[in-house]
Parts: C-alpha cells; structure tokens; sequence
C-alpha cells in the first residue's frame, strides 16, 4: 500500500524497494550506418512481446524526447551539474516504473549516446568524445549498466555510407584531400571500444561486426540479452535509414546548385575511395578485428555467428561484402 502525502518518485522507490532491484539496463550505442535504425524500429514494433518476457526498451523516440536530456549539457540557463542531478532523478523514476513493471532486461539504444554522425565526419575521426559521453551516461545510470553493446564495421563501408548520408544532408562532396584525411587519420574502432571501456568500468562490452549482424535484428537482441530468450521474427528484416545512392546524390547536389559530376560515375552505392584507398581501409579493420579476437586486451569480447569468437578466428571476408551489399537493399534485408 502507498503511503499517504508521497511523491511519485517515493511510490515508486518503494515499489522498486520491494522488488529487489534487479533490473539490469544494457546500452546500445550504435554505432551509426550499422543498421541501429533497423534495430530500434525492431524493437518498438516488438515492445509488448518482449516486455511479457522481461524485456524492456527505450530508443530515440523516447531518450531524444527528454528521459535522457542534460547528461550530456545542452545549451540554457541550467549549469551542466545541474542538468545531470535532473536527469539522473528523471532516470531512476523512469528504471523503477520498469522494474515494478516486471522489467528485467532493459535495453537502452540511441547511437548519439557516443556522439554524431556528423560530428565525426567534419572531424574526419570516429567519435573523438566517446569517451567523455559514456562517462556522463555511467553516471547518470548509478551502476545499473551490466553491458555495452557496440556495432561495428568496416572504414571502406562505413565511411563510404557516412559520407553519402553527410552529402545528403547539405555537405559538400569530399574532395581528395580531405578522403584522404580518413586514411591518415588513426582513431579508429579499437580506440572508441578502449574509451567506452574506460568510461563504463564492470560493463561487458560486446562488440558485433556489422558484416555479420547487420541485418539480423533478431539474433543481435538474442546476444544482447545472452540468447535467455528466442526473439521475435516480426520486422526482424525491415530495413530503416538506407543510405542515399548516387543517383538520388546527383539529384540533390544538382538541386542546391553543385556539381553532380564530382561525384563517382556509375550507378548503385556512393563510395569515393579508390582501389588502393579502399585496400588500406580493410587492411585497418582487419588489425581492429585481430586485436579483438585476440582478446582486445581484456576490454571487449568480439562476437561472431557462432558465439564468442576464439583466439585466431577472423570474420569471414565475404561478410564485408554481404555488409556494402545491404546499403542497396530497397526497405529489406535479403
């Protein structure tokens, strides 16, 4: 029975008291181009299902609309300190409403939790703030996140979709130089997997290359959650946020007065690197792929089809392919 006078925070806290707090909050955290959309849309068409197996979910439509706002400051008149004492009160009544629920497993996935897109584009880096970011949510979430899951996926594609999605969206399209500044540039997974790493101390952070999850919402839930349930096949193939492909680029860019002609010639998927550039971004992903099977140094494990991967086991290179592939899907998955 509730007591009289309480606050619905205090109700709520006492409730969760009850319950034993048992809840555990995952995050996915995207990353960007590794069909996070896809997964999300999953999962809200999904959410009454799941949530009878103790599955609970909050995604952009809900942390973009406020649950999560002030953990990373946002311009106003509310000091940054202050902002986060209001949204980790705002969390906590949000994850004991879950738990009295019957929420066992809650997953959180927003992949602006690590930063933008666009961000990492004009700074020609992955996610330079990753780090910082993560160490807001660690503390606003008060010990609750059990593991970090993290998408992945190769420089060539990853860029080439980023780019095309960048372009689409007002940039300018890149000229060589600053392509190659991509190459020259070093940070890449293994740095953004070693931040995050940091920034969530316990947390197991899992890691799912793109290549061979991409279009698997289902089985990439069921290794969230370490395959304690069988997920639901509903919407598991839709496909959200494809990338523009060149003929739509050249009609935007001719629209807002550029030149269509610097873009690539030929039809299908937008990719600007060269064939010697695109070799070197491979190359990169592969050593990101071989630190992690070897064991990432103790920070992350590195899943496969199969499980967790062994020592000296490499994704199979085809699965690159396969993974470029999917951006010309038209709304499915294959």
């Amino acid at each position: 029975m509730m007591r009289e006078g309480n606050s619905p925070s205090q109700d709520f806290a006492e409730l969760s008291h009850r319950a034993g707090k048992t809840m555990d909050v995952i995050l996915h955290i995207g990353a960007h181009r590794t069909a996070s959309t896809s997964f999300q849309f999953y999962m809200r068409e999904n959410a009454r299902e799941l949530a009878a197996e103790g599955v609970g979910f909050w995604g952009p439509l809900r942390t973009r609309n406020g649950v999560l706002t002030g953990v990373v400051p946002v311009p106003g008149g509310l000091r940054p300190r202050k902002q986060m004492k209001l949204a980790k009160g705002r969390i906590q009544i949000h994850c004991e409403r879950a738990e009295v629920n019957g929420i066992k497993q809650l997953i959180v996935s927003d992949e602006n939790m690590i930063g933008s897109l666009r961000q990492s584009v004009r700074d020609v880096a992955l996610y330079q703030g990753a780090g910082e970011r993560m160490a807001r949510f660690a503390e606003a979430f008060d010990g609750r996140i059990s593991r970090v899951c993290l998408s992945i996926r190769s420089y060539d594609s990853f860029w080439s979709s980023a780019l095309a999605f960048a372009v689409g969206r007002g940039n300018k399209v890149p000229n060589a130089g600053r392509l190659a500044g991509f190459l020259a540039n070093r940070r890449g997974w293994r740095d953004v997997i070693t931040d995050v790493a940091c920034a969530v101390p316990g947390a197991d952070i899992m890691v799912l290359p793109y290549e061979s999850f991409g279009g698997r919402a289902e089985r990439k839930l069921e290794l969230m959650l370490e395959e304690r349930i069988d997920a639901p096949m509903k919407s598991a193939r839709v496909w959200m946020n494809r990338g523009p492909q060149l003929a739509e680029l050249r009609r935007i860019v001719a629209d807002r007065g550029g030149d269509p002609a610097l873009l690539p010639e030929g039809e299908g998927r937008y990719n600007p690197f060269d064939a010697s550039q695109i070799a070197a971004l491979r190359e990169a992903y592969a050593d990101d792929l071989f630190w992690l099977t070897a064991g990432a140094d103790g920070l992350a494990r590195l899943i496969t089809e199969n499980g967790r991967m062994k020592d000296g086991e490499t994704p199979r290179t085809a699965g690159q392919e396969r993974g470029q592939d999917n951006d010309q899907q038209k709304g499915r998955v294959a």
